[in-house]
């Protein structure tokens, strides 16, 4: 099995170049997400450690955002109740899809949280910052100062796109991302 991990900014459009590989995607997104809606165990730990802004199960996203901004060490706090979860998926998918020719790992903080291997396969995904803006700006959740506080987590994108071993210019058609992705998978096959 081939491990793919998914680099890029915020907005870049990492998930949809993940899902356009045809393969299985490990989406931490969407897994946190899950956790918010079912995970028991998180919100005792969330209620306890942040008792004025959740009261309530499930978590709403909103209250994440709320606790973020109240104080500067509060995101960290929950990346450490939410990660260690978010690995143990992480690591249930991979055992799931072992027979996998490729699976593709979306995960924001891949590098940041040393969760890729060193025989990892690592795809930057490069966008105009004009067109990342105006994809977040489209989004009913955006907010500036969150977009600013997560790229605060991120390493340079500079950093990234040089440990990468392939670079997927993403203009937002449908055409030049799937003609790139069969292109890296010529050359890993």
């Amino acid at each position: 099995m081939i491990r793919i991990g998914i680099l890029g900014d915020i907005g870049s459009g990492k998930t949809y170049v993940a899902y356009n590989f045809g393969y299985p995607v490990f989406s931490a997104d969407k897994v946190v997400a899950k956790l918010y809606k079912k995970n028991k165990k998180i919100f005792k730990k969330f209620k306890k450690i942040f008792p004025k802004h959740i009261h309530s199960f499930p978590i709403r996203k909103q209250k994440i955002t709320e606790i973020i901004f109240t104080k500067k060490n509060n995101l960290k706090k929950i990346v450490q109740i939410v990660h260690p979860e978010v690995r143990r998926e992480m690591d249930n998918f991979i055992i799931r899809n072992k027979k996998k020719k490729f699976i593709i790992m979306d995960i924001p903080l891949l590098l940041e949280n040393k969760i890729n291997k060193k025989k990892d396969i690592l795809v930057f995904i490069n966008s105009k910052k004009k067109n990342i803006l105006k994809r977040l700006k489209g989004r009913t959740n955006f907010n500036k100062k969150l977009l600013i506080k997560f790229r605060g987590l991120q390493l340079p994108l500079d950093y990234k796109k040089k440990k990468s071993d392939f670079i997927i210019n993403n203009n937002f058609t449908k055409k030049s991302v799937k003609a790139s992705i069969k292109k890296i998978l010529n050359e890993l096959e």
